[in-house]
Formats: C-alpha cells, sequence, structure tokens
C-alpha cells in the first residue's frame, strides 16, 4: 500500500483540522497519524488504497469550515507498515 508524508500549511491550527483528517481517513479506511507542527503546520503520515488516498488529499486542500489552506505537499513516505488505524498524536 503506498504511503505519504503530507504537510499542510494555511490556518490550520486551532480550526479543528487533526480532527477533520481523522475523520475523513477514518471514513476512507486509512491508517496513520497527523500532529501539529511548532511553525504552525500540520505534519500528516497516511497509507492506504491509492483510490482512497487521493480522496483524502482532495479533502485536506479543502479542510474544515474554519480552515485556510494555502499548500498541501505530498511526498512518498518509509515504514508505515506499523500502522492500523488513523490517530491524533500530540506532541
Amino acid at each position: 500500500m503506498p504511503c505519504y508524508r503530507v504537510i499542510v500549511r494555511g490556518k490550520v491550527q486551532g480550526v479543528g483540522y487533526r480532527a477533520f483528517a481523522k475523520a475523513q481517513a477514518d471514513s476512507l479506511s486509512l491508517a496513520g497519524w497527523c500532529r501539529n507542527l511548532p511553525v504552525g503546520h500540520v505534519e500528516i503520515t497516511v497509507k492506504g488504497a491509492e483510490s482512497e488516498m487521493a480522496k483524502f488529499i482532495t479533502a485536506l486542500k479543502k479542510g474544515p469550515s474554519k480552515a485556510r489552506v494555502n499548500v498541501v505537499s505530498v511526498e512518498p513516505a518509509k515504514d508505515c507498515d506499523e500502522y492500523t488505524k488513523f490517530e491524533i498524536k500530540h506532541k
């Protein structure tokens, strides 16, 4: 299964973005995690079926209603085999 590291830039902290990402991932049966970065971005590592990943990335570009997404960067990631569900990291 493909695995990606995603960085979301914009107004994405304090607006429910991580909860939004988790809900989207759960609805698409994707696994991985997300967390806030000190610089104000959200980092996501996610794995799953390619067709579902495309839907997830599309949703991330929109975000929840209070968010303002400027850039979504996606790159291949490694070592995603350990993830069986999607979770929010708090550190």
